[in-house]
């Protein structure tokens, strides 16, 4: 930790500069306003808990998912990357032994340190979140004691760039740096502890995808054969330098209310992997699958089947993916990001919610970004779909006219124009 006045001074006079700059894919010089947002949660801290002689500051990314749609869950592989928005803390100690926790526009949440055992009646809360990190980094041998959080973020609630998972990372690295000493974990640690708390303490069984893009940063592709120890790789490319634009396109629709249809994902896979044999899709061949297909329908009936078929079809198209990109074959690559799309839409089905007429935003969004494209590019349904963003790329001669378009029919202001961030959860 660091004086807050040292803070605030180093801050104003462009020391940060630099780190600012890798952070948010910038020009040093383009990083006043960067800066201006540190300076701001050292006032919300000390705003809301009282003067801190010392803080420190950590900030960690929303993610896209490029490739490999709900396919984590069934142990599958993804292609997903950290982007320059993000979320960002300043901390500093209480002698409370307490996790006071204040996220702008939310209220207080209060975690006391000699209670971290699951409520069931905290299920669906921040709340939750922050004691089951807790939890798990005791169980990790961490000492912890009193700290205060204020936080501010950029990553749009309920917008499919994973809000959720920067928030869980923001803490597990928080936690990380200022109570594991030399034991720290790894990036894919937190994510996994990020994980845990989700599916344990606050409910909702969600894949591994979102927290390991936030956490381990830039673009990797991820094998989830062993989700105790995934493999991750990097995959390097840029894409401004093959002409393309990646855009996350906010199509309005808030996926808060929707927990039931994202369980169901999951839910109708691993059904038709248990009648395979299986625990998971990864588990069960795909000929094995297409024997027992009669019996899957007939068990689990014709919509589990066609999310089966997508989740295959869909790791294969990751494994493409990455060699376009190791290939520099962007026409590939692309042509792969635009089946990915057709396949989440007719197989996966998390388009449109299960009975909904009058409201099919992330549809429209992808209708009318398509009508715009005019056969270039590629766009798809983006993360857990329902609700939230679509993800385009766009060639970079037509972005401006793009963005104008898209935005007249979904709204000012909601085509995000992102860049891959090359670090996950970090340390100012």
């Amino acid at each position: 930790m660091k004086d807050v006045r040292i803070w605030k001074q180093e801050l104003a006079n462009g020391t940060h500069a630099d780190r600012l700059a890798s952070l948010y894919c910038c020009a040093p010089e383009q990083t006043a306003a960067f800066a201006a947002r540190y300076q701001a949660v050292l006032d919300g801290l000390e705003a809301t808990f009282g003067a801190h002689s010392e803080a420190a500051l950590f900030s960690a990314p929303g993610r896209t998912e490029i490739g490999g749609n709900h396919t984590d869950h069934q142990h599958g592989q993804v292609l997903a990357g950290s982007v320059n928005i993000d979320m960002i803390a300043a901390v500093g100690p209480n002698d409370r032994n307490e996790l006071r926790v204040q996220s702008e526009g939310y209220d207080l949440c209060i975690i006391p340190l000699n209670d971290l055992e699951a409520r069931k009646e905290e299920e669906n809360t921040s709340a939750a979140i922050l004691r089951g990190e807790c939890a798990a980094f005791v169980q990790r041998g961490a000492v912890l004691s009193g700290l205060d959080v204020y936080i501010s973020s950029n990553v749009p609630k309920g917008s499919g760039v994973s809000s959720s998972a920067a928030f869980e990372v923001l803490i597990g690295t928080i936690l990380n740096e200022l109570f594991m000493g030399e034991a720290k974990v790894s990036p894919i640690e937190i994510a996994q502890i990020g994980q845990w708390s989700e599916n344990v303490y606050f409910g909702k069984p969600c894949g591994l995808m979102d927290q390991m893009a936030s956490s381990v940063g830039n673009i990797v592709t991820i094998d989830f054969a062993d989700p105790a120890n995934p493999i991750v790789e990097p995959v390097k490319v840029d894409f401004s330098q093959a002409g393309l634009a990646l855009c996350i396109l906010d199509s309005g629709a808030d996926h808060a209310d929707l927990t039931d249809e994202y369980a169901a994902i999951p839910n109708d896979c691993r059904a038709v992997a248990k009648v395979c044999g299986g625990e998971v899709l990864r588990d069960v061949p795909f000929e094995t699958f297409m024997a027992k297909l009669p019996e899957c329908r007939a068990a689990c009936g014709d919509r589990a089947v066609l999310r089966a078929l997508h989740v295959y079809a869909d790791n294969q198209r990751v494994v493409k993916q990455v060699a376009a990109l190791r290939a520099g074959d962007f026409d590939t690559f692309l042509a792969l990001v635009n089946e990915s799309g057709l396949s989440s839409w007719e197989y996966l089905q998390n388009v449109i919610p299960a009975g909904y007429k009058e409201h099919q935003e992330v549809a429209v969004t992808i209708a009318a970004a398509k009508q715009l494209l005019g056969g270039r590019g590629a766009v798809r349904v983006h993360g857990g779909g329902f609700a939230g963003t679509a993800q385009a790329f766009v060639p970079l001669d037509m972005l401006d006219e793009f963005k104008t378009g898209i935005e007249r029919i979904i709204g000012e202001g909601r085509c995000h124009v992102l860049s891959i961030r090359p670090e996950g959860g970090a340390v100012l």
